[in-house]
């Protein structure tokens, strides 16, 4: 079979099955309107949370920084790492608490980089299997025995870590701090003290914990900090600055050691052309306003007490998320796909999320808040759903 036959098979599936994936293309970022297809659409569907992508100084510091040059011109490793560069790990490093902190240019290579580095054949990867997909490809590349257990279970890790401590090697275990398709964090506490026990390593991806939930003490630092642990319960953070950060790239933060060991081996960074320094500087800008300006994580928090409230009142069909990411299950892939465009028509844009994303008969609507969005916003899309949903008779109310 030609390629062309074999990859429109493939496509036909997709379209048959209601899992066809389409690209929306936007103006500019949400904020939280969005222009799209030259309609404005009201936008529940970003991972902004604080609304920092648009916001004004951020942007003034990525065009001063793009007077440093437009691109990084190399590798870090070769002549691409600029004072900017280590300007921001330093800021990373001090809001997470660690020692140090390395830049990638994104998430998907932070995670695969990681753990490809860290971890060989003779050793074991111990993975939720609700993990982010990134974390999944680096489990496979890896070449390390890979082991997975039934999300958010301790026990079940528990099950894991002693199959792998029987096997031999070093083990790591990599979880989400918060799941970006459930919106639920991890029993980080409990998954720790197993890793303890057994002499594991805990790798923890914040990407949706960072700049919006902490500590006192480290009200950045994501979910770990909020359970209490530090560098020597979680050795591995991982974050990324495209989300509550508003920008682009990822980092991962821990021991001095961990870093200099990561510059040495972590091929996605020895091998990637360095970050751009306007991204750089507007990630520190985002930071500094994260750090003097915590009213904008007051406004998200409310928002989705907010939120969770009139969903409820009208009886929604809302997961128990108490984080920025609010998933409506759905469960049937036509039924999703048909209540998004019923809400893109009366002016929402709202996330359909389908297998293979997640798992088959557990379609949703992911709804993402902002610290950009009021209450009167969220009244009209709670108004929307809830008509929606009743044109629906498979979406009961």
């Amino acid at each position: 079979m030609t390629l062309d036959k074999t990859l429109r098979q493939r496509l036909d599936e997709r379209h048959r099955d209601n899992l066809y994936r389409q690209i929306k293309t936007l103006e500019a970022a949400p904020s939280p309107i969005a222009v799209v297809d030259g309609r404005k659409l009201l936008t529940f569907s970003s991972n902004d949370y604080l609304g920092l992508a648009s916001h004004s100084e951020v942007i003034r510091a990525q065009q001063a920084g793009a007077e440093l040059g437009a691109g990084a011109t190399a590798s870090h490793l070769v002549n691409g790492h600029l004072q900017v560069h280590q300007q921001l790990q330093q800021s990373l490093a001090e809001v997470t608490g660690r020692e140090a902190a390395l830049v990638f240019s994104s998430g998907y290579m932070a995670n695969v980089g990681t753990l490809c580095a860290l971890l060989g054949r003779a050793d074991n990867v111990i993975s939720d299997k609700l993990n982010h997909a990134s974390l999944i490809d680096g489990a496979r590349l890896c070449g390390a025995n890979s082991l997975r257990f039934a999300h958010n279970d301790p026990v079940a890790l528990r099950r894991q870590l002693q199959r792998a401590a029987a096997r031999g090697g070093n083990t790591l275990v990599a979880v989400d701090g918060v799941y970006s398709m459930d919106g639920d964090r991890v029993q980080l506490a409990e998954i720790a003290a197993l890793c303890w026990e057994f002499d594991a390593w805990l790798m923890v991806d914040e990407a949706h914990g960072f700049g919006v939930m902490g500590s006192e003490q480290l009200p950045l630092a994501g979910s770990c900090a909020a359970a209490g642990l530090g560098q020597d319960e979680v050795p591995v953070l991982m974050g990324t600055l495209g989300k509550a950060a508003g920008n682009a790239g990822a980092f991962v933060a821990g021991s001095r050691m961990l870093i200099d060991f990561l510059v040495q081996f972590a091929r996605p960074y020895i091998y990637t052309t360095g970050m751009p320094p306007a991204v750089a500087a507007g990630c520190i800008a985002a930071i500094e306003l994260m750090r003097n300006a915590p009213e904008l994580n007051q406004r998200l928090q409310a928002n989705i007490t907010y939120f969770r409230r009139r969903a409820a009142q009208a009886n929604l069909p809302l997961t128990d998320s108490s984080s920025a990411i609010q998933p409506l299950l759905l469960g049937c892939e036509e039924t999703v796909m048909t209540v998004s465009k019923k809400l893109e028509q009366r002016g929402f844009l709202v996330g359909a999320i389908r297998p293979p994303t997640v798992p088959r008969g557990t379609a949703r609507l992911r709804i993402t808040l902002s610290a950009s969005h009021n209450h009167s916003q969220i009244d009209t899309l709670v108004d929307a759903l809830v008509a929606v949903l009743q044109e629906k008779i498979a979406v009961p109310l």
